[in-house]
Formats: structure tokens, C-alpha cells, sequence
């Protein structure tokens, strides 16, 4: 597997409403460019906040998670590229004509990001719903039918990240549940190390509560972006 030429970091702006997103970004002083908005922020203030993130010249992934019938998704879709959003997430479980729909309409003015197992769950979670294959095995056949789908990124584990990779290597990989050694792992279940996440091939890692807790978020950013451009592999957590 070849390694990307870098792993980005996307700062997640886990907070309630816009005076906090914002007192978030002025915090973090232009130590990174990518940022992420999700559900909470965005039903709270959406708009608003993108307009200013955009005029503070950031890059954006909105992380709505779209699932829904094609229609719908296509004309969300739409609205993200007039909002100014960079990436915009989808559930691939969503099938085929879905992602289809979300990949036309973005055209070349956003990438669509297809979610596959969300990292707050584990086999056993898997088992609940009714899915027997491992988390790694649904990972992997929802990328290939995103692929096939003309998806060109992919939101997943770390754990998945290198199989995934292997299969499609054209896609783009975000990996959130990124936590430092030694770190938390609250909600989530198959969290790793940024060093892992580089290791694995991601081309992004998603950071929300190491970030937005630390009582020194500059170098906190400054820790993972380093742990980022080291070449070790990292601890793995436990959760």
C-alpha cells in the first residue's frame, strides 16, 4: 500500500451554536485549514456558521450523514455546494441510486464522502441490527458498492482503512474516532492513534473532543499534526 503524501487534520466543531463555533475557531489561531461542521452545529446555526467559516477563508466538510430516498439527497446536495461546503458525508447503506444521485449533483464543485460503519460500533452492535458480517467485512462491501457508485471518498475506521485502501485505491479515506495515547475513548469503540490512522493510509482524521477540551487547543493541534509527520506507528487505544 502506498501512504498518501500527508494526512490532513479536520477539526471538529463539536459545539452547540455559533458564538462557541466561533470562539472555537479563533482559539485554534490558523493552525489548521480544514474544519468540520455537524448535526448539532448545524441545526443550531448552519448557515450562519458556514458563511462566516467561509469568509474566514476555511475549509469545510459538513457532516450531515445524508439518508434518504435520491431525490432528497440530490437537492441536499445542492444546498451544500450554495452553503460553500468542501465535502459533504452520505450514508453509502443509502444504496446505489442514492450515492448516484448525491455524486451527479454534486458534479465537480464538492466531493461526496460515503459514511460506511460508524466507529461507535463493534460487532456486537452489528449482531443487533441484523447484520452478520464483521465490522471490516460490511466496511469493505459498502466501499465497493460506493466505488461502483462513482464515489470518490469514504469515511471510515481506522481498522478498515487499509483493507479498504487496498481494494480502492483511488478514494479518498477520512477516519475519524482519532484519540492521543493514553486518551479517552468515551462513545467510541474502534478508536486509534493519529500515527496509526497515517499508517493505515488516511488522508484525513477527523479530531473533535481531544481538540475542543484541551486546555491548550494550539498544542493540541500541534501534538496530532506532529504525530502526523512522524513516521512510527503509533500506540493503538483500547477502549
Amino acid at each position: 500500500m502506498t501512504l498518501p503524501a500527508s494526512t490532513d487534520l479536520i477539526v471538529a466543531l463539536d459545539v452547540p451554536c455559533y458564538e462557541d463555533a466561533m470562539d472555537f475557531v479563533d482559539s485554534l489561531d490558523g493552525t489548521v485549514t480544514w474544519l468540520k461542521v455537524g448535526l448539532e452545529l448545524f441545526i443550531s446555526d448552519g448557515a450562519a456558521v458556514m458563511q462566516a467559516l467561509k469568509q474566514r477563508k476555511q475549509k469545510i466538510m459538513l457532516d450531515l450523514k445524508l439518508h434518504d430516498i435520491p431525490e432528497t439527497v440530490a437537492r441536499a446536495t445542492a444546498q451544500a455546494i450554495d452553503l460553500g461546503a468542501d465535502m459533504l458525508t452520505i450514508h453509502t447503506s443509502g444504496g446505489a441510486k442514492m450515492m448516484e444521485a448525491a455524486v451527479k449533483a454534486a458534479s465537480d464543485k464538492l466531493k461526496i464522502l460515503g459514511v460506511t460503519v460508524l466507529t461507535s460500533l463493534d460487532h456486537e452492535d452489528m449482531q443487533q441490527i441484523g447484520i452478520g458480517l464483521s465490522t471490516i467485512a460490511f466496511a469493505q462491501r459498502l466501499a465497493s458498492l460506493a466505488s461502483l457508485s462513482g464515489v470518490p471518498g469514504l469515511v471510515c475506521s481506522v481498522h478498515d482503512a487499509a483493507a479498504i485502501l487496498a481494494a480502492h485505491p483511488s478514494m479518498a479515506l477520512v477516519t475519524p474516532g482519532i484519540r492521543l495515547a493514553g486518551g479517552e475513548a468515551g462513545d467510541q469503540k474502534r478508536v486509534a492513534t493519529p500515527a496509526l490512522a497515517r499508517a493505515a493510509g488516511a488522508h484525513f482524521i477527523v479530531v473533535g473532543r481531544p481538540i475542543r477540551d484541551a486546555k491548550n487547543r494550539v498544542a493540541a493541534v500541534r501534538t496530532i499534526l506532529a504525530e502526523l509527520q512522524s513516521n512510527t506507528a503509533g500506540k493503538e487505544l483500547s477502549p
